[in-house]
């Protein structure tokens, strides 16, 4: 019931993947064969790593280390927005916003509301449910601006070499925004160069699932070399994130992404329905286009039991112009198999 490993000085290393999640994620990717996936989940208290997959059917190599690279984090940003603006105590979950343009509209000129009215009007759970662009750029340029922005991003773990210990994650870049209409696609993530690992967004979910505390991933649960044991890395906190109080509030923002937001028809399939339909479930989705490698990028980040986690993921699936699978569907799968389970 373990999956175990050798190091090269003959140490045997018992690792805290779960064996059955695993290969639930690995065979959906199988059966689905999109272009690149990642899939990376976390026990949310304890930074134990319990799912680490890479996958592709066109470059074998980029699966090895494809958690550990950086791509565009799309609106998975949106939640460190939120984060940003709770802290300052700039919104609540319950405020509401004007704004012009569509819900999901790339162009932040456009979005200031009119003096003369006829404006959407959205409170923050709708808006994060629906991943609504307008809504974020604006509370990233017109109530937090560039410094309150730049000092999450940097709390959250951005523009820093070596942020997790041990795990050879590349540094997520967040570069200071130049315009305010820089500064609003900052805020819901259209910025392309603002980017992130699949294991740095894994930890940033566990941490919102764990009230703001963010901990050190983990992948070896034990070690024995010729019958002793060994020391291994114990469960340890990074550094907080976020206040408990703002944890909360976020994940009360989440919570419709999955019931009638922009994964709800991932969630509508029949295994999910039937294993997860009492259990609230926080998670945020992201899409957006990249170059490297080149394709359409579909995010979901998750937590789950959203009052008590014991499980925080994050998929990327990088689909060619026929789309296999979005990663909300994959996230669905791992979410089913984790519970069903029993645990």
């Amino acid at each position: 019931e373990l999956l175990s490993a050798t190091a090269s000085d003959g140490t045997t290393l018992s690792l805290s993947i779960n064996p059955d999640l695993q290969q639930r994620v690995l065979g959906y990717l199988e059966q689905t064969r999109p272009p690149y996936a990642v899939f990376v989940a976390v026990e949310p208290s304890t930074g134990r790593v319990l799912s680490l997959a890479g996958y592709s059917t066109l470059d074998p190599n980029w699966s090895q280390q494809a958690a550990y690279q950086v791509y565009p984090m799309a609106s998975l940003f949106k939640m460190v927005t939120a984060a940003a603006a709770l802290e300052k105590r700039k919104i609540s979950p319950d405020t509401v916003l004007e704004f012009r343009g569509r819900l999901v509209s790339e162009t932040p000129k456009n979005w200031d509301p009119s003096p003369r009215g006829r404006n959407h009007r959205m409170d923050m759970i709708e808006a994060m449910g629906k991943s609504v662009n307008p809504v974020y750029g604006l509370i990233a340029s017109d109530l937090l601006g560039k410094q309150s922005l730049q000092q999450a991003c940097t709390r959250f773990g951005f523009n820093r070499p070596l942020l997790l210990p041990g795990v050879p994650a590349a540094p997520s870049p967040a570069p200071p925004a130049e315009t305010v209409n820089d500064l609003r696609l900052q805020g819901c993530g259209l910025d392309h160069d603002l980017r992130i690992s699949p294991i740095h967004a894994a930890a940033i979910t566990a941490a919102i699932a764990n009230r703001g505390s963010l901990m050190v991933p983990r992948l070896v649960d034990q070690a024995v070399l010729e019958g002793r044991q060994l020391k291994v890395p114990a469960t340890r906190e990074l550094e907080r994130v976020m206040s408990p109080e703002s944890a909360d509030s976020l994940t009360r923002m989440l919570l419709t992404t999955v019931t009638s937001g922009t994964s709800r028809k991932a969630f509508r399939s029949h295994e999910g329905r039937r294993l997860l339909s009492e259990m609230k479930i926080a998670a945020k989705t992201g899409s957006i286009d990249g170059d490297n490698p080149k394709g359409h990028y579909s995010w979901f980040a998750a937590y789950a039991p959203a009052d008590k986690p014991r499980i925080a993921l994050v998929a990327l699936v990088i689909n060619g112009d026929k789309w296999k699978i979005k990663a909300s569907n994959l996230g669905e799968q791992a979410l089913a198999e984790f519970f069903r389970q029993g645990r």
